[in-house]
């Protein structure tokens, strides 16, 4: 069972020049198709005069979800070596966008591919690669009495945990790390009266 990935910290940028033509390249590290849209959408508008935004992405911790468009470059010149080196980098969640303003002279497809995977690949030099653990999400229900009993295993296993309703009959939900989550369940459920309900959040 995969517990972890690797993605980058934040956004970086970088920059590559051959004969006149200039590749701007912007890395992002996402978790939705709504944000890659987001990013797509603001980069278009504020480099509105460039030829060409090309761009790759991996989503989810399996790597499941990836895609690579040329944006009117010949076929497999710019998103396939941009998608490339999220790949080589082991990468998840990251989208990297190469924005191409034309500079009179045809690189041909070995200049492209050499163009689009350099700028890529600075973008990526210039952040920092981080491990993420890959989480499961719970809400726990139980009686007010129960309440040290719930706390003393949330606090064992320093558990992150939110939207707290302690009245009479409390409530609130835990992040537990996959590797964890069997052992940590079980201690829950030998709580008489402790009920678990997993969450897609």
């Amino acid at each position: 069972m995969k517990e972890s990935y690797f993605t980058i910290e934040k956004e970086s940028h970088g920059l590559f020049k051959d004969r006149g033509s200039k590749f701007l390249s912007f890395a992002y590290p996402v978790t939705t198709e709504d944000e890659i849209k987001n990013h797509l959408d603001k980069l278009r508008k504020e480099y509105h005069d460039a030829r060409h935004h090309c761009y790759g992405w991996r989503l989810n911790p399996d790597n499941s979800l990836s895609r690579a468009n040329d944006d009117g470059e010949p076929s497999n010149s710019a998103g396939k070596p941009i998608l490339n080196q999220i790949e080589s980098k082991k990468l998840s969640n990251v989208l990297v966008v190469v924005i191409r303003y034309f500079g009179g002279t045809l690189l041909g497809v070995g200049g492209l591919i050499n163009a689009y995977r350099t700028a890529a690949a600075e973008a990526l030099e210039n952040n920092r690669i981080i491990k993420k653990y890959i989480y499961k999400s719970y809400k726990i229900s139980f009686h007010y009495g129960l309440m040290n009993a719930v706390m003393k295993i949330i606090k064992e296993h320093d558990l992150e945990n939110f939207d707290h309703e302690f009245e009479m009959s409390c409530s609130l939900k835990v992040n537990i790390r996959i590797i964890l989550a069997e052992k940590v369940l079980d201690q829950f459920k030998l709580i008489d009266g402790c009920e678990l309900e997993e969450l897609d959040l």
